[in-house]
């Protein structure tokens, strides 16, 4: 903070505190001179804030009768929610406000708060990826999600930000190591990481985690809300070259292990195929020259897929698996069976 933004600041505080304030005593107070006292006045009536001048032998200025500006007050976890949810509201387009309005209010809740939480805040704010716009997760999805601990996010965007290895306890659903995706599995186990991380995410309403595990001498991807007591270690690292964090998470989520393996050729371009196919769910590759795009999907159950291959709307084989094709041709057959005529 700026001193002469510091000074603005004080000198609020001292009309808060009621009364009239003579221009000498805060001059004094302040460590100004008078024609200073009356500019940082000027500048808190531009931000609309309601300070009167008061004429007479004991004249000087006061906040309005009846007004009075509380200080704001924010644990840790109003401090992020009102913080995310500014950046996560301009990100999605869901704020009727200006850009310059989001970022002007981000920065006045940044400048009351701790230096400390303010610190944390912007490491969490710096580091974190969306897969995609916040609004395009699914509502269901969303309620779902187990939120994470908001002291674990913080210190795991710290460590993210400051390129230091990360242990933590981590329990998977599955009792494997590293499996961070199959939520369908029964039972659990937890265990301690050493991770180096690469990158925070949110998608589809949770958090991920993705960076090396020491411990499995390979890239892994965790939740945050199975994440406990998360503690920065010595040390700092380089993260590898390569796809960014987003792009990492939204390859292991489209190629954990499910019952069912999924190999199609479409002919669409990629933008189109994951307009139906969510990113975390299928991996398209790039057209060739015919314009024909390999996609590969692994999924729990296949009966949803030919409704969506049929609203796509575009030329397709199935390579794999046979049970597929079966289900599209059945597909087919109400579809023509329904079209026709009495």
């Amino acid at each position: 903070m700026t001193r002469p933004l510091a000074r603005v600041l004080a000198l609020l505080e001292l009309l808060q505190s009621g009364g009239v304030r003579t221009v000498a005593e805060l001059a004094e107070r302040l460590e100004v001179d008078e024609r200073t006292v009356r500019r940082y006045v000027a500048h808190l009536v531009d931000l609309d804030l309601p300070v009167e001048s008061v004429r007479g032998r004991y004249g000087g200025y006061r906040l309005a009768p009846g007004h009075r500006m509380p200080p704001l007050m924010l644990t840790d976890e109003e401090a992020l929610a009102a913080l995310f949810g500014l950046a996560a509201a301009q990100r999605a387009g869901l704020s009727a406000a200006s850009a310059t309005a989001g970022e002007t209010a981000a920065a006045k809740i940044r400048r009351v708060l701790p230096p400390r939480l303010a610190h944390r805040l912007d490491a969490l704010l710096s580091t974190l990826a969306f897969t995609a716009a916040p609004a395009a997760a699914s509502s269901a999805a969303a309620a779902s999600a187990a939120a994470p601990d908001p002291e674990a996010l913080l210190t795991v965007a710290d460590a993210v930000r400051h390129r230091r290895p990360l242990a933590f306890r981590y329990t998977s659903a599955s009792g494997r190591t590293g499996d961070a995706t199959d939520d369908a599995a029964t039972g659990s186990r937890t265990r301690e990481r050493t991770v180096r991380p690469y990158g925070l995410v949110l998608h589809a309403g949770r958090w991920y985690l993705t960076g090396w595990d020491t411990g499995a001498d390979a890239e892994r991807l965790f939740r945050l809300d199975r994440l406990a007591a998360p503690r920065p270690l010595p040390g700092t690292f380089e993260p590898p070259a390569g796809p960014d964090p987003a792009e990492r998470v939204l390859h292991a989520l489209a190629t954990a292990p499910h019952r069912h393996r999924v190999r199609l050729r479409i002919r669409a371009d990629a933008a189109r195929i994951r307009a139906q196919l969510p990113a975390g769910l299928a991996l398209v590759g790039e057209p060739d020259a015919d314009g024909w795009s390999d996609v590969e999907l692994r999924v729990a159950e296949l009966d949803w897929l030919p409704g969506v291959l049929a609203a796509l709307d575009r030329p397709f084989t199935i390579a794999e698996p046979e049970q597929l094709r079966g289900l599209v041709a059945a597909l087919a057959e109400r579809l023509a069976a329904a079209a026709r005529p009495d």
